[in-house]
């Protein structure tokens, strides 16, 4: 059975179809019982006529004359219904208008089913105690099934009648309880598209009900998150064309210095170098957003069993050569393997930015060293650097778009951190921020669970 789109008519179908299915159910067992009990009752009146007749006869009848015997009248219109026989030493001495001149059943004692004149008897047989009598006391079946069928119709016929009035009431009743669904419905459909405050819980009525309260907590719940969403995309957007408004200026303002140089070889140089490093500037920033627009666009934990040694050694091998330029060394502390459950490709974009801006703030001739440990079951990443370090009150502000310390020369937008922060948290993992006991610069730690 196909049921209909509609949850009001599908709880409807269902609630009716069960209720006729029991009710005809009913009805069928009430049938079989009722039948059972009448032919019971029926059977035992038969019994019992069977022995008046015995009784009467015993005493009320002496031996017949030649050709003498008594027919009883019909004294009631389902008399014809009902016969009986009275049969002295093998002669029929007694029985009804409806009754045949032979024997009623081929049987002396108990009850059988017979057919007389066409018609089907049910038959109960005695006899006397000299067994010189012979009683028969029968009743047409077609009266049985008139009478079962008058009583299951005053049964059938009242429930016939009730069954449209249920089903008018289940309807009312069915319309009342999805009535606060409906308010909701209507909550929802008419509220603006920019409009994620949470449903009201007198929404669907005074009173909620249990089953529909987990569906208000999960739209508010849903609400809440593209609610946060939007903001983060608003406030991202606002912080990314503030940030971008400064190398794009920087780059036209020398981008004009060498236009206007003229003859001046040394000047174009310069503003032609100066406009190169502002461009790579501006790409390295676009390349943050970008990086971090993606982590705050999913939620997927670490999947895989990861080393983190090795993306360690490949990430530092990348950096080397740069830091080498400027007289700064990387060391990696790092023996064996270290699997964490992880994303490779996001670890390696931690550890660059944490590497990185160790060496981009430390300073020429910095020292980074990069170390792997295993603390209460769980693998600690550390990277600390021989430069000036940062204030109490400055590691505070680690992880806010866009900070930067005050009279750093280093080029560099903030992002870093919000992005090693943001890779941590997908990776459930903790990052810490101290003072190198080893080095005297930053030291940072991240700790991945076990």
């Amino acid at each position: 059975m196909k049921l209909p789109r509609s949850l009001q008519a599908r709880v409807l179908v269902l609630a009716l179809a069960s209720m006729l299915a029991v009710w005809l159910a009913a009805a069928a067992f009430t049938w079989r019982e009722a039948q059972g009990e009448l032919d019971e009752l029926l059977d035992g009146h038969l019994a019992q006529a069977a022995a008046l007749l015995i009784v009467r006869q015993v005493d009320e009848i002496e031996e017949p004359e030649d050709d003498e015997r008594i027919d009883a009248p019909a004294l009631h219109r389902y008399a014809p219904k009902v016969a009986f026989q009275v049969w002295r030493k093998g002669e029929l001495v007694a029985r009804s208008a409806n009754a045949p001149d032979a024997p009623m059943a081929g049987i002396q004692r108990g009850f059988t089913t017979a057919k007389i004149a066409g018609e089907r008897w049910r038959v109960f047989a005695a006899q006397g105690r000299e067994r010189r009598m012979q009683v028969y006391v029968g009743e047409e079946l077609d009266s049985r099934e008139s009478i079962l069928e008058g009583l299951l119709r005053g049964l059938i016929a009242p429930m016939l009648v009730a069954l449209p009035v249920l089903a008018l009431l289940l309807w009312w009743a069915v319309r009342q309880g999805l009535l606060p669904l409906r308010r909701i419905g209507r909550a929802i459909a008419e509220r603006e598209p920019r409009a994620l405050q949470p449903i009201a819980h007198d929404a669907a009525g005074n009173s909620l009900p249990s089953e529909i309260s987990p569906l208000v907590t999960a739209l508010n719940d849903l609400f809440a998150r593209i609610a946060s969403l939007l903001e983060s995309e608003r406030r991202f957007t606002a912080d990314a064309a503030h940030e971008l408004r400064t190398p794009i200026a920087a780059i036209r303002a020398q981008a004009q210095v060498a236009q206007g140089a003229g003859s001046d070889d040394a000047a174009r140089a310069q503003a032609l170098a100066a406009t190169l490093a502002g461009c790579d500037r501006a790409t390295r920033l676009v390349e943050q957003l970008l990086t971090l627009a993606r982590l705050e666009s999913t939620d997927s934990g670490p999947r895989e069993t990861v080393d983190l040694a090795a993306i360690a050694r490949e990430v530092l091998a990348e950096l080397a050569p740069a830091a080498m330029a400027r007289g700064q060394s990387l060391e990696l502390e790092a023996e064996g393997t270290w699997p964490v459950r992880g994303n490779a490709t996001l670890l390696a974009v931690l550890l660059r930015n944490l590497a990185d801006n160790a060496l981009r703030y430390g300073g020429d001739g910095v020292r980074v060293v990069v170390t792997l440990a295993r603390e209460a079951g769980g693998v600690v990443l550390r990277v600390e650097d021989s430069g000036a370090g940062l204030s109490d009150e400055q590691r505070s502000h680690l992880g806010e778009r866009f900070f930067r310390v005050l009279g750093t020369a280093a080029p560099g937008s903030g992002l870093g951190w919000s992005i090693v922060r943001r890779i941590a948290a997908v990776h459930g993992a903790q990052v810490e921020t101290a003072r190198s006991g080893a080095l005297g610069g930053l030291a940072v730690q991240v700790r991945f669970p076990a």
